[in-house]
């Protein structure tokens, strides 16, 4: 996974799949070496109102993760065009990527594919292909992996969908949490 933008900004449904996995700390960390992990003040306040946040709050405080608002009236704009096809969180992500040339993490298909339309150039990188990313620089261990992406399934009620790229990828690690 390259990142080819400065920033990277994380929607609500992805933060949480990372913060389900115990180790968005860690993944934050390599993240930055690429860009700066970002998220928008509508995804802070939705998941504000979420017990067990601390490794969130930790990422903030370390500087691993970023709050942007809206800066332009071509951002908020965008924005309340973009709530009449998708949630607010996704919107205002959105709406920020694509105006500051900006790539984006989220998990939402419906977002993924309006926001393809509105911008065919924005990368939009999913939880998996993170992880994936996180697990090959750092080395992590198969079967440490495979509880990761279980704590992410369990945890964040999360299960790729049948056409996701990294599907077969996700299924053969938890299967086989030895030899993935």
């Amino acid at each position: 996974m390259q990142i080819n933008h400065s920033h990277l900004l994380i929607d609500s449904c992805c933060l949480l799949n990372l913060c389900a996995s115990g180790e968005l700390l860690n993944i934050l960390q390599v993240i930055s070496i690429s860009a700066q992990a970002t998220i928008v003040e509508e995804v802070k306040r939705e998941l504000l109102e979420i017990e067990n946040i601390e490794q969130f709050e930790d990422a903030i405080k370390q500087g691993l993760l970023s709050i942007v608002d809206f800066e332009s009236d071509a951002e908020q704009t965008a924005f309340v065009n973009y709530t009449v096809d998708i949630d607010d969180g996704e919107a205002a992500t959105g709406a920020i990527a694509i105006n500051r040339n900006w790539a984006i993490a989220t998990d939402d298909k419906k977002a993924t594919k309006f926001l393809s339309q509105e911008s065919p150039s924005l990368q939009i990188i999913s939880t998996l292909e993170i992880i994936k990313h996180w697990s090959k620089t750092v080395n992590i261990e198969p079967s440490k992996l495979s509880n990761v992406l279980n704590d992410i399934r369990v945890k964040a009620r999360y299960y790729p969908h049948k056409n996701h790229l990294l599907k077969s990828w996700w299924e053969t690690v938890i299967n086989n949490p030895y030899n993935p």
